[in-house]
């Protein structure tokens, strides 16, 4: 059951307008130590289907691929997975949100200000999101504008199992749209509150907060910062409504804490976007939910060349699953 509001308010914890000091203040304090490891990436814009791709090559991953070595030793060597979030590294720590969520600096960060909002407890990252979950994501999107994503499983790209969503500030592309994906939203079609996007040859549902979106993807007459607990509700309903309608929510949810199948989950201020997978990679180039919201990364520019050929949307459409047949 639900939380009754009330005592779901006693468990936030962060002060609201001080979350990107702490950001800035945590983010130049884990450069100065070491902490965080930024991987620098080279840039390029591919368009297919409507759609501005912004790819990056990251040709220098050794610091990540050695943590990945680590990791898999310790878990060899006493049985057990490693686990970065049980304990935390101290020096990534940003701010208690609530008593069931914290949030971290992503140690291993690609954009600026990569944020993880990371449960306290161990839970696994397949289990379907909760009212404590949006809450959290809520409190951290009233202080900054950002896109929030979910890979929930192996096959959506999720790198870890201990329940973590993700935040970027936006825009992702300089001097672009928010996403560049926004670029496709004037031509959605709806079916109640659930709109589809006919550019995307593949399964999906986005769902947007009440009032017209313009073609930035921003929301005209929208509340820019709602109540967390209150917009962690009516989140947590639209959520529902969108598994049910991609067919990935059983139909025991008294018992069941998981779907029926894995999915990358895209959220804004403005808007939610729920793509179901099949793949977790295209060929060799593995996809998360930034691939879905117009951001892909590669190894090496022999594989930029191999995107450019196939299209950024064909790999979209490769991972994700088929778009059903009336």
């Amino acid at each position: 059951m639900p939380q009754r509001k009330s005592d779901a308010r006693e468990t936030l914890f962060l002060e609201p307008g001080t979350l990107w000091a702490k950001v800035t203040e945590r983010t130049e304090h884990a450069l100065h130590c070491g902490a965080l490891q930024s991987i620098p990436t080279e840039c390029k814009l591919v368009e297919q289907g409507g759609v501005n791709f912004l790819v990056r090559v990251l040709p220098n991953l050794a610091r990540k691929e050695e943590a990945k070595k680590k990791h898999d030793k310790q878990t060899a060597t006493s049985g057990k997975e490693f686990n970065p979030f049980l304990p935390y590294e101290e020096d990534l720590f940003v701010a208690d949100i609530s008593d069931t969520h914290l949030c971290l600096l992503n140690k291993f960060n690609v954009i600026d200000h990569h944020l993880l909002i990371v449960t306290r407890e161990f839970e696994e990252q397949e289990t379907l999101l909760t009212l404590q979950d949006f809450a959290a994501m809520w409190a951290c999107l009233a202080e900054i504008d950002g896109l929030v994503f979910y890979n929930a499983g192996k096959t959506a790209g999720a790198s870890q199992r201990h329940k973590h969503l993700q935040l970027v500030p936006l825009p992702l592309v300089p001097d672009g749209l928010q996403v560049p994906i926004a670029s496709l939203f004037p031509s959605i079609q709806y079916q109640g509150t659930i709109g589809t996007i006919p550019g995307f040859p593949f399964a999906h549902g986005i769902a947007f907060c009440s009032g017209k979106h313009d073609v930035n993807g921003t929301v005209q007459n929208a509340i820019a910062q709602p109540d967390p607990l209150e917009a962690a509700s009516s989140t947590l309903e639209g959520y529902h409504s969108l598994l049910d309608a991609l067919g990935l929510m059983s139909g025991d949810r008294e018992n069941s804490n998981r779907p029926l199948g894995a999915y990358n989950l895209l959220a804004t201020r403005e808007w939610m976007l729920i793509v179901p997978r099949s793949l977790e990679s295209f060929e060799s180039i593995p996809v998360n939910s930034l691939g879905f919201a117009g951001t892909l990364a590669v190894r090496s520019e022999q594989q930029m060349q191999f995107l450019v050929e196939q299209g950024p949307m064909t790999a979209l459409k490769n991972v994700a699953v088929p778009t059903p047949t009336l």
